[in-house]
Order: structure tokens, then sequence, then C-alpha cells
């Protein structure tokens, strides 16, 4: 159904159904979202992208930032919630641009006039942790729509552990007054589907609700004193392994689940 070249509606279907499915990370499937996400339908372009958020890496984020200025305003909405699981540098700017209200605009900078693209692009920047970011969130916290408030907040406070609600003076006070503005910050968590389980979920043999596994962004860093740094600078050497000449990037899947972990042996 992903692959039939006549029938949008199939290939829809079909992408949608491998996006959910826990194998669909290997290379054949990732192949096959980014075509999708490229499709001519951009009910197509949504499964796809959708599927490449669920499954891809940070060598798949050019796609979601190319569908994030795509013509359909539903394909640029799932390109910012995919940009919330999938973590690369190329995305910040971008991100920006897409959480801009339109009425703040400055020059030739770009904007985003869809309240949902501009909420779901100011959260996902709360993975990114430094200047440019933070001022740009600051000024998010007087867009004309509460959602978009909101989500800034909630990425400033995740960056650099503060909370001074929706004043913008203050925030621009501490931050002009500290030097270490994400010492206190915390991991990003990107926002997953859950909801409790139906009275029919509860008996034997019937589907649990299909909540999914909350995690940090694939291709993301883990955090040291707030700050986002390789692997290799916070885990101690291995003994008989060459020194480093200096810091590497961390391979990550990162591919999200709604499968739960496998056992460990002894549990």
């Amino acid at each position: 159904m992903a692959i039939d070249p006549y029938n949008a509606d199939n290939r829809y279907r079909g992408t949608m159904l491998l996006s959910n499915a826990y194998f669909a990370g290997q290379p054949v499937y990732l192949q096959l979202f980014e075509d999708r996400a490229q499709d001519t339908d951009a009910t197509v372009r949504i499964a796809g992208t959708r599927a490449l958020a669920n499954h891809g890496s940070s060598k798949n984020v050019p796609i979601l930032v190319k569908n994030l200025k795509d013509t359909d305003s539903l394909v640029r909405l799932e390109s910012a919630r995919g940009l919330q699981r999938l973590h690369s540098q190329e995305a910040i700017e971008p991100l920006m641009d897409a959480s801009r209200d339109p009425d703040s605009v400055r020059g030739e900078e770009a904007s985003e006039e869809n309240a949902d693209i501009r909420t779901a692009a100011a959260t996902a920047l709360g993975q990114y942790p430094n200047t440019d970011v933070v001022q740009h969130l600051i000024t998010c916290l007087t867009d004309t729509q509460l959602s978009v408030n909101e989500a800034a907040l909630s990425s400033l406070r995740t960056m650099t552990g503060q909370d001074f609600g929706f004043d913008r003076r203050e925030w621009l006070t501490w931050y002009d007054g500290t030097n270490s503005p994400f010492v206190a910050g915390t991991p990003f968590i990107y926002p997953v589907f859950q909801r409790k389980k139906k009275f029919i979920e509860y008996l034997p043999f019937v589907s649990p609700p299909p909540n999914e596994i909350a995690a940090t962004p694939a291709g993301m860093p883990p955090m040291a004193g707030g700050t986002l740094v390789p692997l290799a600078d916070i885990l101690p050497p291995v003994k008989g392994a060459p020194a480093r000449s200096g810091p590497n990037p961390v391979p990550n899947s990162g591919t999200p689940t709604t499968e739960p972990p496998p056992p460990t042996p002894g549990n």
C-alpha cells in the first residue's frame, strides 16, 4: 500500500501503518519514509514526516526542515512536531522562524501564521540551550496566542531551570545578570501520546492503550551540569582504549517506539 504509485490514499494508509510498527527503523523502511515525506500528495507527506520522526535520526532532519516550509499547514505542523523528536543544530533557525508571530516580524524575518505550528516549534526549541534560542523564546512570551506563550515558557523552564512566568522583563533581567544560564537546566523530553485505559482494556486479551514511551530526541547528547555535551566527555575512559583527541558526537538511533523495552535477565 505504501508504494502504490496510483493511489495516494493507499500510500497514506500504508505509511501510517508502518510508522507505528516497531520494526520500521530498518534502512529499507527509512528510505521509504523519506520518499513518502516528499510525496506529491500532502496527506502522504504528513504520513512520511510522522514516520521519519518516529523512526529516523538526525540525518533525516533536513527533510523535516524542508517540510516545515511546506505550502500545506498540516505538513508544517507534522514537521514541527517531528522536530521535537529529532535533534540537530540545523533545525534551530527554521524552528525559530516557525515559532515567530507575524505581528512581531522585523525586516526580512520569516514567521508562521498558524498558532498550532508556532506552539509545536516553540516546544521543540526546548532541546537547544543557547543564547539565541533563549532570547527568541523570551520574545515568544508576548505572542498573541496563549498556547505559544505556554510552550515558550515550558522550554525556558527546561533549558534554564528558572521560572519567571510570562514576565518578559523579569526573564531579561535575570538573563542579563547571569553568566551560567543553563547550569540548572534539565533534559528535554518530547511530548508523547498518553491516555488512561478504557473499561474494556482492563479485560484479559484486550490490547492496552497505544501509549508512547517518553524519551529525549534522537541524536541529542546527554547533559552534564545543564549543558549538552558529548557522551565521551561524561563517561570515564575505558581501560586500554586509545585516548580521544577531542569530543566526538554520540551515535544515537533514538528510535522511539510504543513497544516496552525487553525484560532484563532476572526480572
